[in-house]
């Protein structure tokens, strides 16, 4: 009995460029997204720290300490919405960053928060 060769398994070398071109622009949108979650982060962390504030003048002074120092751009303290809740001052905020992919193509992500109740 002859026995058939065994088929090679494995990828070729386009789908290896396919695959490896998927994961190249992946990893650069990805690059340009994180800075945005990370300052995202920041934003909710000010806003949050601006809420001990007794008055909206005081807690815009606050974020915008508070942003100077994190490098905030997104962002600045008249563009909060200050309320109180109960005995608390609620600090809440929505923005929204584009990123530029190519030509005409553009990736927008839309961020809200809240100051986490202390």
């Amino acid at each position: 009995m002859v026995q058939s060769k065994a088929r090679q398994r494995g990828m070729s070398f386009l789908g290896l460029l396919v695959v490896g071109g998927c994961l190249a622009v992946t990893g650069v949108i990805a690059a340009q997204i994180l800075p945005t979650a990370i300052e995202y982060q920041a934003i909710a962390k000010a806003a949050t720290k601006a809420s001990e504030g007794n008055t909206v003048a005081e807690v815009r002074s606050i974020f915008d300490r508070a942003a100077a120092i994190d490098n905030i751009s997104s962002i600045t303290g008249k563009d909060l919405d200050v309320t109180k809740d109960g005995d608390k001052i609620v600090v809440r905020f929505a923005y929204q960053r584009e990123i530029h992919l190519a030509g005409p193509g553009y990736l927008t992500l839309k961020y809200t928060g809240r100051s986490s109740s202390n």
